[in-house]
């Protein structure tokens, strides 16, 4: 197989999002309850972990909080968190991160039509 014919681009959707987090007490602890989630997949490294899902992932602050015992916020997930691939949308009681950027527009009410 060709070069160019193995690193060609796509134009498929990969309906998967992900972020990754810093491998801390909090990272793990943020990693093991969004692992315990149907279709969310966690790769681990040395010191980071990352967390992978299909169409959406929900990080929902009231049961993180639960888990660790201690106040999870927007402000602790941007801590713990570096990079990230899908839409995220950060609400005071969640972050979420869509696949699909017409979902991620949909849910904030965003237009995504052209005008002009």
């Amino acid at each position: 197989m060709s070069a160019a014919m193995e690193f060609g681009s796509r134009a498929a959707v990969s309906d998967r999002c992900g972020v990754t987090l810093m491998n801390t007490p909090v990272g793990r602890v943020v990693a093991d309850v969004m692992g315990a989630k149907d279709g969310v997949g966690l790769v681990e490294y040395p010191s980071m972990i990352r967390v992978d899902g299909t169409k959406l992932l929900e990080f929902d602050y009231a049961e993180l909080t639960d888990a660790l015992g201690q106040e999870f916020d927007g402000s602790v997930f941007e801590e713990i968190s570096s990079t990230h691939y899908g839409r995220m949308v950060h609400l005071d009681d969640r972050t979420l991160l869509f696949a699909s950027p017409e979902d991620a527009a949909e849910y904030i009410g965003f237009d995504l039509s052209a005008k002009g």
